[in-house]
């Protein structure tokens, strides 16, 4: 969808604005693995999202070479698994997980995981099921609340949806995963000034994480309040990512400008007709 020289920090967050990605849900439930937010290696502390298109490409080889020598290890799958998604292998990312999944068919942290890749690859059911199946209804988990909200806005199942959000809210009051995904949710409906009080209330919050912070940046963007956006996203990023990535919000709300006003003069003309 963007161009290549797109930053990836800038391709998933726009992937999340339009597609309702899980953002933190699913990628915050392991103990064994903080996917998008956990480490590549020891000697790369970086987290995936704030990595350039090339430096994520590296990153996911140096895990498959990982992976290949242990498929089993839940910690290395599920961030391969990650990796994979973020660098725009979704069919390999899923089969990673299936297989994972079948390796682990009882294991919370792996069928949630799983989830998340169904759900990237518009499988909303199967990922339902999935998420659901790794709940423990007399024990829930405010993660697998978040991750099935999530799900759901992805399926359009806007009321649903936000009432999972606050029912993960009431588990895990004040967490900036949850408040971010609630504020994404609002993001797709179009709603951008509301998306952005969920999005700052989870910014301002002391665990906040690179990709809530990068997420208000981008309903900032989408507000065409471009430098406000460059200045928060350059809190996380390069300068250069930083800018790459507002460059591009800049010319994909020109050229949603530009289509509306072809629609508008469509309009006009059939109406003169």
């Amino acid at each position: 969808m963007p161009i290549k020289a797109f930053n990836i920090t800038g391709k998933r967050l726009i992937s999340t604005a339009l597609v309702a990605a899980l953002a933190a849900g699913v990628a915050g439930c392991g103990s064994t693995s903080k996917l998008t937010t956990g480490s590549i290696s020891r000697s790369d502390s970086r987290p995936l999202e704030t990595m350039s298109a090339a430096e994520l490409h590296s990153a996911t080889t140096r895990l498959g070479e990982s992976y290949a020598r242990n498929p089993n290890d839940k910690r290395i799958a599920t961030n391969f698994a990650a990796a994979l998604q973020m660098d725009g292998d979704a069919d390999q990312s899923l089969a990673v997980m299936r297989k994972l999944a079948i390796a682990y068919p009882k294991d919370r942290d792996v069928l949630a995981a799983y989830g998340k890749a169904l759900a990237a690859n518009g499988q909303f059911e199967p990922a339902l099921d999935a998420v659901r199946r790794a709940q423990t209804p007399e024990y829930p988990d405010w993660r697998l609340v978040s991750a099935e909200a999530a799900i759901l806005d992805q399926m359009g199942q806007r009321d649903e949806a936000r009432q999972d959000y606050r029912k993960a809210l009431e588990l895990k009051p004040n967490e900036p995963s949850i408040l971010s995904n609630l504020g994404m949710s609002y993001v797709l409906e179009g709603d951008l000034r509301t998306a952005e009080t969920y999005m700052r209330s989870a910014a301002q919050q002391p665990n906040a994480d690179s990709r809530v912070r990068q997420n208000l940046a981008l309903v900032v963007g989408l507000q065409g309040r471009f430098d406000e956006a460059e200045k928060i996203a350059s809190q996380e990023l390069s300068p250069e990512q930083a800018q790459a990535n507002v460059a591009y919000l800049r010319q994909m709300l020109a050229q949603q400008n530009a289509w509306n006003q072809l629609k508008a003069q469509d309009k006009a003309k059939a109406a003169t007709n």
